[in-house]
């Protein structure tokens, strides 16, 4: 069990991005954040907040699913 909420790796959120087949200004907008915030993220300048990743995570899921 988890002790804590989940900070993704900046190498984890460019590879689930990536695995979503998502450019980074398609993974901002489905989080409503822009495109900088996505750079920031993936280029290890800033520290993505537990709870969007987690609804990137179950956008992208369904996302793909529509797809």
């Amino acid at each position: 069990m988890q002790t804590g909420p989940v900070i993704p790796t900046p190498a984890e959120i460019r590879q689930a991005r990536e695995l979503a087949g998502l450019s980074q200004t398609i993974a901002a907008n489905l989080i409503y954040r822009t495109l900088r915030n996505w750079q920031q993220w993936e280029g290890g300048e800033r520290k993505m907040d537990p709870a969007l990743w987690e609804l990137f995570r179950l956008k992208a899921a369904l996302h793909n699913v529509r797809t």
